[in-house]
């Protein structure tokens, strides 16, 4: 009967997850991350080949290091082309296979059928999840929480039954897993949990200490000693120590090779992300650490009350501090509860530090990017929620037959709620004019929306609307610098300039298509002067000098542009024309190969074609 039930609520998670996210078959890309990992990525395009793999493993994309993911978009590719069906369909497969193995691990380590079953489904169908599941750029999360996940089972047979072939398939899960996204660096962490609780491997090392020294032996009570098996009872506690210190060294030595892959992962990941992106100076460690706070606890409410999710949250002008000051105790009497239970509730001890620790490598301290928040970030730490609910929730009933009647009536109403509320999230990811447009109707001053949308519009043709997000950009951007002090302003003068000077960039490129370069320039300029460090803004004023006839002048500023940004693959491509058109063959051959490295080869083919390279 166990086995049936098991089967049937597996049925029920696949059918669960693709009512909840089916409809994404029907959206596009999006000109968010899209362009760079596939739409415009020329090595993606070509195709699954050795020398595509190599390059996989050797380069960096958009501030990353993830060759599985790279080859996973290139496999895509090969199957379906510029059918964004597909590629949405991969990743909701590899989402479903997570959690197939998540209520695996649960059910096999804990024995305990529907509080697995119920802490899977909140999981898998959370509205938290569509980020993940339907951002075809965001096939990294997936596939790297697939990897994870059956990790995590593989360690549940490795923990029943100590084998080198078991663990080294945990190990190589887990290599695999941080090539598609380096965000399971914490599961050293999360293995040091689960033998604590489910598998209960901390408790069991010490229970032999307390029956070994008790059992006695009655007859040598006679002689005045107290001996076990032939010893004092002094002496043979010792030795159960010493076994017991040998059992935990080994758990934790277990351990060491995990920890090592996270060290090595951390590592490339800060290399890959100094050199692919520019780090944000103007946001102090001080702010940074009281959004990280309120962040913990808005992600807890989000779970909860998942409504006016967007693709991007900015920060605001400024935190309250009282608004700190409350996260922060709630979150400490929390921490302290579930440590004061944590031997007659186990669980609510591992799923809040679940919680807690998976959050640490994107909670903001380490600024990547400019969200406040991000819904993907959820994906692996809400799992210890899941389970502190499922586990949790049946304490509060004392009657087996009303906590059986309760928990399916309220557990089938939360879950089929999640479904509906994921199913219209996965509406807003249709296109890009939808998902932004609906970021500007659930946030304040969303400078990256405005500008998003502009850059679609601009695509479009539709000139005249573009102009007003990007001046609507502009416009909210200088309300940060000059907002109120309560607590701190969110950005330093640095980042604001930045801010701006990224639309006041795109504004002038707009201007550029529309062949009015003299007001481009004076964008472009505003933009440099307000962050000398644009890289896209020098390439964008020397494509505006080629254009007039200023190869030299345009040659200075793509130098600028190829100097702040090293593998900045418009700037060779643009600096090889300019090379080839004034005769210098030797330049533009060596500009346009190290274009095709970076990934855009259709510089290098024209001049194939045209006998200047080889």
């Amino acid at each position: 009967m166990n086995k049936k039930h098991t089967y049937l609520i597996i049925i029920f998670l696949i059918l669960a997850s693709c009512v909840a996210f089916g409809r994404i078959a029907g959206n596009d890309f999006v000109n968010f991350d899209d362009p760079g990992y596939i739409t415009e990525n020329y090595n993606v395009q070509s195709g699954l080949t050795l020398q595509n793999i190599q390059w996989a493993f050797t380069t960096v994309v958009l501030g990353n290091w993830h060759p599985l993911t790279l080859i996973s978009h290139m496999l895509d590719w090969s199957l379906f082309g510029a059918n964004a069906s597909g590629h949405h369909l991969v990743s909701l497969l590899l989402h479903i296979g997570a959690v197939i193995f998540l209520f695996l691990f649960l059910n096999k380590t804990t024995n305990n059928l529907w509080p697995s079953a119920f802490a899977t489904a909140l999981f898998a169908v959370h509205p938290l999840r569509v980020e993940s599941v339907a951002w075809a750029a965001e096939r990294k999360d997936v596939l790297s929480m697939f990897f994870g996940m059956a990790a995590l089972y593989a360690y549940a047979f490795y923990a029943e039954s100590p084998k080198y072939s078991r663990y080294f398939i945990c190990l190589i899960l887990f290599a695999l897993s941080l090539m598609s996204k380096p965000m399971l660096v914490t599961l050293p962490f999360i293995l040091l949990l689960l033998d604590y609780w489910p598998l209960v491997r901390w408790q069991t090392i010490w229970k032999p200490v307390q029956v070994r020294v008790c059992n006695t032996d009655p007859g040598a009570r006679k002689n005045g000693k107290r001996r076990i098996a032939g010893a004092t009872a002094e002496q043979k506690t010792s030795q159960c120590v010493n076994d017991h210190n040998h059992l935990i060294g080994a758990i934790l030595w277990e351990k060491v090779p995990f920890f090592v892959l996270t060290a090595l992962s951390i590592r490339l990941t800060l290399w890959a992300q100094w050199i692919g992106i520019a780090p944000l100076d103007g946001l102090p460690i001080v702010y940074r650490t009281l959004n990280a706070v309120l962040s913990y606890l808005s992600y807890v409410v989000l779970f909860f009350y998942p409504v006016n999710l967007a693709v991007l949250y900015p920060y605001s002008d400024s935190i309250p501090l009282w608004q700190v000051s409350i996260a922060a105790l709630l979150l400490l009497g929390i921490s302290i509860a579930v440590i004061y239970n944590s031997k007659k509730a186990p669980f609510l001890f591992v799923g809040w530090f679940w919680y807690l620790g998976t959050l640490i490598p994107v909670i903001g301290l380490v600024q990547v990017g400019r969200q406040a928040m991000a819904d993907r970030y959820t994906y692996l730490p809400s799992i210890g929620i899941a389970i502190m609910l499922a586990w949790g929730i049946p304490l509060l009933f004392r009657s087996k037959d009303i906590r059986k009647r309760a928990l399916w009536a309220a557990g089938s109403a939360v879950i089929a709620t999640l479904v509906f509320l994921s199913w219209m999230q996965c509406g807003y990811w249709k296109n890009s004019i939808n998902l932004f447009s609906h970021a500007l109707h659930v946030t304040k001053n969303n400078f990256w929306a405005h500008q998003s949308i502009a850059l679609v519009l601009t695509k479009d043709g539709k000139i005249n609307e573009a102009i007003y997000h990007y001046s609507e950009a502009i416009r909210l951007n200088p309300t940060f610098a000059n907002a109120d002090n309560n607590g701190g302003t969110i950005y330093g003068k640095l980042t604001q300039h930045q801010l701006v000077a990224e639309a006041y960039n795109n504004r002038g490129t707009l201007y550029g298509t529309l062949n009015q370069y003299k007001i481009a320039m004076e964008d472009f300029n505003k933009a440099i002067q307000l962050n000398p460090n644009h890289a896209e803004a020098h390439n964008n004023k020397g494509y505006t000098y080629y254009m007039t006839g200023q190869d030299q002048r345009a040659i200075l500023d793509y130098n600028k542009a190829i100097h702040l940004k090293p593998d900045y693959v418009d700037a060779y491509c643009n600096r090889a024309v300019i090379y080839f058109r004034q005769g210098n063959k030797e330049l533009g051959c060596l500009d346009a190969h190290k274009a095709c490295k970076l990934g855009n080869c259709k510089t290098l083919d024209s001049a194939k074609d045209k006998g200047y390279c080889r």
